[in-house]
Parts: C-alpha cells; sequence; structure tokens
C-alpha cells in the first residue's frame, strides 16, 4: 500500500502551494508532519471554513519546517580552500530513517546545501572530484554505496532522495562516480559495481524492443531514422512537481499546450538536470513551448556511450569475453550515433536533436561538449568545438551555459561548475590546455572573489557581469556549495592560480 505525502493530502496541498504559503514550493513538501497525515486533512476540512482560520498558522501547527544544512555555519576568517574543507562537516548528512518526504539511505552522504537538503544524484558527482582532492574516500564510497542501494530497492537513481522526486532521474553519472573510485582503489571496484551498473542500463533502455517506426518513443528511448534507438529525459508521471506546484500550475494557465503534455515536459526537463534553458524550447524565447520529451539530447547519450563502456571494462576485468563483446558493440553503436544525429558540418558544433522536426536543434549549449569529455569527437571536430568556446562561450568569469538570455537559470548570463569542469577536461583531452587553463582560471576567480565579497560559495555565477550575481529560474540563489565546493577544489588542484 502506498504511503500517503504532502502532495497527497488534497485539497491542503493546493491550498498552500498555490497561495505561497511559503515563498518557496520546496518547503511544504520538505516538512515533517506532527501528526498523521489523513488526521491533518481532517483537521484542515474542518476549520479552514471559520471565520478565524489562518492557513499559515494551520501549517505551522501540524508541519515541522525543514532546517537549512548551513544555519549558523561561521567562515569568519576562513580562506576559501579552509571553508570547502569546513563544509565538507556542515554538509555531511547520517544514515536516515524515514521523515516526511525522505527517502532513507543507510549510509552518510554529503548535499549540496541551502535549501537542498537530500542527496542529489549528477550533483554528487562533482561534489566526489572535491572530496577525493581533500582525500575523503570513504565518503566517495559511501555516496556510490547509497546509490547502489537505491538502484536495489527503487530499480534507478531518483533526481534525489525524496518521495516527490520518485518518477524520474538524473544524468546517468553512476558510472564516473565508479570510474572515480577504480582510480583510486584499483579496477576490482568495477567488478563490485558491475551488476548495478547493468541495472541503471537496463532502467534507461526499458521498453526499446517495442519501439518499430521511426520517431516513436517509449518511456526514455526513440527510435531514430536509420533504426537504431537513442534517449531522451522522461519522467513517469505528468502532474504538476509538488515541490514546484504553483509554477507549473501558472504556466501550465499560460500555455497551449495540453497540461499533462506540458507537465511531462517540464518533469523531463527537471530530469535533466538543466531545469530549465532554452536548449528545451521549441521558441528560445517562450518557455510555455518547452518540449522536452521530444528531443534526443548529446550529453544524455554520450553518458550511456560512457556506461556502455564501463559496462564492457568491468567484464575485460572479470575476463567475460562475451560481456565485452555485447556492451563494446553497444557502445560502438551509440559513439556512431552520436556523431550521426549530434554533429552539425554546416555551424561546426555538437546539437541536441528533434525528432519531431528530424533535424538538430538550432540552440549552442554546453552540453555540446560532451563528445569531447568522453573522446567522441574527432579531432577535427574538437578543433571547431574548441573555437566555438573560445570565440562565443567564454566570458569574464568562465563559460556561460548557453548565448542565449532568457531569464532561466541555465541560460546566459549564469556558468555552473560541472559545466566548466566538463568543458575543461574536454579540451584537454584533445590538447587544447592553455585553453582549459584560461577556463579554470577565470572560473576560480570568479569564485574566489564572490567568496571574499560575500563569504559563500554559490550553485552558479554571472559569468558576465561577474559583479552581479546569478539569477533567473524558480528560486533564489542557494549557498553550500556542493558541486561548486567540489570543481573549485579539483580545479585549484589541477590549476595551481
Amino acid at each position: 500500500m502506498k504511503t500517503i505525502q504532502i502532495f497527497d493530502i488534497h485539497p491542503l496541498f493546493e491550498a498552500v502551494q498555490l497561495n505561497r504559503i511559503f515563498p518557496d514550493g520546496k518547503t511544504f513538501v520538505d516538512c515533517t508532519p506532527k501528526e498523521p497525515l489523513e488526521a491533518i486533512a481532517t483537521y484542515y476540512a474542518i476549520e479552514k471554513d471559520k471565520v478565524d482560520f489562518d492557513l499559515k498558522t494551520f501549517v505551522l501547527n501540524f508541519f515541522d519546517l525543514p532546517i537549512s544544512p548551513s544555519v549558523n555555519y561561521d567562515n569568519t576568517n576562513k580562506s576559501i580552500q579552509d571553508n570547502i574543507e569546513s563544509l565538507w562537516q556542515v554538509l555531511t548528512r547520517q544514515p536516515d530513517k524515514a521523515q516526511g518526504s525522505l527517502i532513507p539511505l543507510p549510509h552518510s552522504y554529503i548535499v549540496p546545501g541551502g535549501r537542498f537538503g537530500e542527496v542529489y544524484y549528477w550533483d554528487s558527482y562533482f561534489t566526489m572530484l572535491g572530496l577525493a582532492a581533500s582525500g575523503k574516500v570513504d565518503m566517495i564510497e559511501n555516496i556510490i554505496n547509497n546509490f547502489s542501494h537505491l538502484i536495489d530497492t527503487i530499480g534507478y537513481i531518483p533526481n534525489g532522495n525524496r518521495s516527490y522526486y520518485i518518477g524520474r532521474s538524473q544524468p546517468p553519472f553512476y558510472a564516473l562516480m565508479v570510474q572515480l573510485l577504480a582510480d583510486i582503489k584499483g579496477e576490482e571496484v568495477l567488478v563490485k559495481y558491475r551488476p548495478y551498473l547493468e541495472k541503471e542500463y537496463q532502467f534507461w533502455i526499458k521498453g526499446g524492443e517495442a519501439l518499430s517506426k521511426n520517431g516513436e518513443k517509449i518511456n526514455r528511448l526513440i527510435k531514430m531514422p536509420n533504426g537504431t534507438v537513442l534517449n531522451r529525459y522522461f519522467d513517469a508521471h505528468d502532474t504538476p512537481r509538488p515541490e514546484s506546484y504553483r509554477e507549473d500550475v501558472e504556466l501550465a494557465h499560460n500555455s497551449t499546450q495540453n497540461p499533462q503534455i506540458l507537465f511531462k515536459h517540464l518533469r523531463a526537463g527537471a530530469e535533466s538536470g538543466w531545469d530549465y534553458s532554452c536548449r528545451w524550447f521549441k521558441d528560445e524565447n517562450a518557455f510555455d513551448t518547452l518540449h522536452t520529451t521530444d528531443i534526443v539530447p548529446v550529453d544524455l547519450n554520450c553518458l550511456l556511450y560512457f556506461l556502455e563502456k564501463t559496462i564492457a571494462k568491468a567484464f575485460k576485468v572479470e575476463k567475460n569475453r562475451e560481456g565485452v563483446l555485447i556492451y563494446e558493440t553497444l557502445a560502438e553503436r551509440r559513439k556512431h550515433n552520436v556523431v550521426e544525429y549530434f554533429w552539425s558540418y554546416e555551424r561546426d558544433f555538437f546539437f541536441d536533436y528533434d525528432s519531431e522536426t528530424q533535424d538538430r536543434k538550432k540552440t549552442m549549449t554546453l552540453a555540446g561538449v560532451f563528445p569531447l569529455f568522453f573522446k567522441i569527437a574527432t579531432k577535427t571536430q574538437a578543433k571547431y568545438v574548441a573555437l566555438a568556446i573560445e570565440t562565443q562561450f567564454l566570458k569574464t568569469g568562465g563559460l556561460t551555459t548557453t548565448l542565449k538570455k532568457t531569464g532561466q537559470q541555465w541560460d546566459a548570463p549564469n556558468g555552473w561548475a560541472p559545466l566548466q569542469w566538463i568543458t575543461i577536461i574536454g579540451l584537454e583531452n584533445y590538447g587544447y590546455s592553455t585553453l582549459a587553463k584560461d577556463i579554470a582560471h577565470r572560473w576560480i576567480k570568479l569564485n574566489t572573489d564572490v567568496y571574499n565579497r560575500t563569504g559563500k560559495l554559490m550553485e552558479k555565477y554571472n559569468v558576465i557581469d561577474t559583479h552581479l550575481e546569478a539569477g533567473g529560474g524558480e528560486y533564489t540563489g542557494q549557498d553550500g556549495f556542493g558541486w561548486t565546493n567540489g570543481v573549485l577544489l579539483a580545479l585549484m588542484k589541477k590549476y595551481p592560480y
């Protein structure tokens, strides 16, 4: 029997979210009820029509608010490196018991910070880069074991360990986490986690055998014109996201799209981690033209190429020739498709593919650098991508995520730590070390300047006007911050500044 959640108690849930009782819609779904939710719903039905009823007072009487991870943290007179080292403890969470919407995990883990008081899937890889630089191998292993537990119990790694994230995952970086640990502890790590790698892979390719016609879609898959299958982002549900309920409902009211279809696209955009960017829009200037589930993303398919290669590598360590052959064949096929469907010879860059128009999207984004990070691009392709990075994406404080200002947080003028790392390593892979170092130093300087000015490490940064805070999106800027800390430490170690 399904356990009832805060977002199941109607009409109280809608009243709280639509009336904006809390400025951030995530606050209410992260609350812990003081009494059984069924009883609270009954009390609400009795009380809500009384003349002196106050909704916020009612909520505060029946729910405990979430506590920000960095509350009361003092970083006075700490260098930026010392601050990050101290923050690891602040951002650490111990093994959980079921509480409110929190999905319990068996091992300790790192949360991003601010409004994000739970573990996040793709964030964690970039956080681990800093943990490795800090020598915190046990924590890296703990996080991988938590994700392995989620793969075992849920069947995949959800967006984060909250019940309202069930239905979607995030960019599949699990294989990179396992490889990071294998680089430290040896290749037997690949053997240990191979069953979990395969189970995650099955989640991403589920239902593919049912696809027969060009453009047909099922789950996270789309049938391509050449008869092969590539991946898309998806969510099992077609309702507003509980943590952003008001925003989703309001967007639906202003869109000509069928609300259920729009909600699917919104949820799929959340699975992408890029929530949101004009890369998901039909019209770059119009959020309500979001059509994420029609798009075959270049970064996602590069990540799944690496997952296939990692499983093949694990089988090689096991001396299982059949397993190696199966997954190497899958990886080579996907590598061919990445070049065929994402590379534009007219524009000399990698673009997402629109399954509806059967053509590449026009929006240039840093997702186009993933083929360099995973060494899929040819030398010629890498040369043109490097040129685009240097002449179009490189700004005073590092790299802007897209070239378009839309008010969305994954568009200009914002830069994000994970995409700085992906681009820097991608460029290094093809010998563009001077450009890579320049990007790293600009990013390190921006992070350090903001820290010296505010005492904070932020979730995202304005790389164009470095004196302004990053903006856009559904919530205010967050400090903490897991993946910023991780990438910054790793870059400072790699490129002393």
